[in-house]
């Protein structure tokens, strides 16, 4: 009887774990919209935005993008535009850092980032759009806010050919990092603005809805949102590449169990989902243990849940392979593997603990197997 009741807990414990490791179970519709009271898109929980092709390569040694962008909130991180290279492996990142704002290069197996700090603050403590312009040629990167510059990183180059690729936005390639906000105008150059011509595109942009651009400034891609209507982004460039806004949700190129040394980083987010992994895992330790122990007593009953566990997290992340809002990685394996064991560890050591307190709360403790009597019978000494 109590291995019946041990066994149906475990059922509802892995449909829980299943239910929160793959929800909603499909490609949710994509959550962008037109913004009605001025030119711009919104970007929901799950949104993204799709270049038709790529951006042309960078023709000199210095380039420059303008975004002027509105988050919504600021707990955790998100891509807010991502300039991608499959067939070269490159791909350059603009992303929402808490209030930060990061700058990432990835090219083949190296990367590369600085932040520039509370860059996004204004925004979201005044609950208004700021305009970021960032600039990189030979003697580094420039990063502006608003017109006025906020941070150089004399050390920080971008290289031209990350300009040439297919533009993303509100998310990044590979796996989902759905930004939350707004966007109202983007624009793309092969050269490096000086600071009079950032302040002059901002002046003009923010007043006027679109920046006033010379020849020389080699423009080759300006979004300024105002269709209001539709699934086209027009690029204003004559021949560039337009955006498109897809009707359900997708990541490009999604990648299968990601490498954990790839997923590694030191963001919030990060340790706080790994966090998330090793906690929702303790009741399946404690659970599948307690019901192995009682169902067939054995010695190996700590590896037979490691095991379980391990198996339920794999079969999860394969799973999360087909569905556009998971990620699906080798990281979580670890951490539900040592969840599993934690959940076993909290069965043998502590919960015994809480039976001697709370004998009512001893319904699940496994009967320990009673040693076999013996046959013989006692010796005596004759006198």
């Amino acid at each position: 009887m109590k291995s019946a009741l041990l066994g149906a807990l475990c059922v509802v414990v892995l449909c829980i774990i299943l239910s929160l490791g793959l929800w909603p179970f499909h490609d949710p519709p994509n959550q962008v919209r037109w913004m009605q009271s001025s030119d711009g898109i919104e970007f929901g929980r799950y949104g993204t935005v799709l270049g038709s092709g790529e951006l042309a390569g960078s023709q000199t040694e210095g380039d420059s993008i303008e975004i002027w962008v509105q988050p919504d909130h600021w707990l955790g991180s998100a891509t807010l535009l991502a300039l991608y290279q499959p067939q070269k492996s490159v791909l350059f990142t603009l992303n929402q850092s808490l209030t930060d704002l990061e700058l990432q290069i990835e090219s083949g197996s190296s990367k590369t980032h600085f932040y520039v700090g509370e860059a996004l603050a204004p925004a979201l403590q005044q609950k208004k759009a700021v305009f970021i312009t960032v600039t990189s040629g030979q003697a580094g990167t420039s990063v502006y806010r608003d017109g006025v510059l906020i941070m150089t990183a004399p050390r920080f180059s971008i290289p031209p050919e990350a300009f040439a690729g297919r533009p993303i936005l509100g998310d990044r390639p590979g796996q989902p990092d759905s930004f939350r906000g707004q966007i109202r105008g983007l624009a793309i150059y092969d050269r490096e603005l000086n600071a009079a011509q950032v302040l002059r595109h901002y002046r003009s942009w923010t007043g006027n809805g679109a920046p006033e651009i010379a020849p020389e400034e080699r423009n080759i891609a300006l979004y300024l949102f105002h269709e209001k209507t539709g699934s086209v982004i027009h690029n204003h460039v004559p021949g560039g590449v337009d955006l498109d806004i897809p009707t359900r949700y997708r990541v490009v190129d999604k990648i299968a169990l990601e490498p954990f040394w790839k997923e590694f980083d030191f963001s919030r987010s990060y340790w706080s989902g790994n966090l998330k992994n090793i906690v929702g895992f303790l009741p399946v330790g404690f659970c599948f243990y307690a019901w192995i122990r009682a169902a067939r007593p054995t010695g190996r009953a700590v590896l037979l849940t490691v095991v379980l566990g391990f198996l339920v997290s794999l079969t999860i992340e394969v799973l999360q392979i087909f569905l556009p809002t998971r990620d699906s990685g080798t990281t979580d394996l670890f951490t539900n593997v040592l969840g599993t064991y934690l959940g076993v560890l909290c069965y043998r050591e502590i919960y015994p603990m809480i039976v001697r307190q709370f004998p009512i709360l001893g319904f699940m403790q496994a009967t320990e197997p009673q040693p076999a009597a013996s046959s013989k019978h006692p010796t005596h000494c004759s006198s």
